[in-house]
């Protein structure tokens, strides 16, 4: 299940006020992402693997489980691995 808005190769959009709820488990993790936390819809992703460096303004909640982060920002959700994410602004000059 992967309904996010493709932004190139291997990059999705992320709205706003999305929200990803990060599960970390032993080796991968589980990334489940909502376009809103306050919307009361299904997720929008689930993706198995670890999140890491997040450039784009935002909150991080934590839990026993893992955290929740909440932009600030638009931004984009980029594969930088084999099961490796990373949360960049959505700023063209960035690679």
């Amino acid at each position: 299940m992967n309904r996010l808005v493709r932004a190139g190769e291997r990059r999705w959009h992320l709205p706003r006020h999305a929200h990803i709820v990060v599960y970390d488990r032993d080796e991968d993790g589980l990334l489940t992402i909502y376009d809103c936390g306050a919307a009361q819809k299904p997720p929008s992703a689930q993706l198995l693997g670890t999140l890491g460096r997040i450039e784009a303004r935002h909150e991080v909640i934590d839990n026993p489980t893992g955290r929740i982060v909440k932009l600030r920002e638009e931004s984009t959700l980029r594969a930088t691995g084999d099961r490796r994410y990373r949360i960049a602004t959505d700023d063209t000059r960035r690679v």
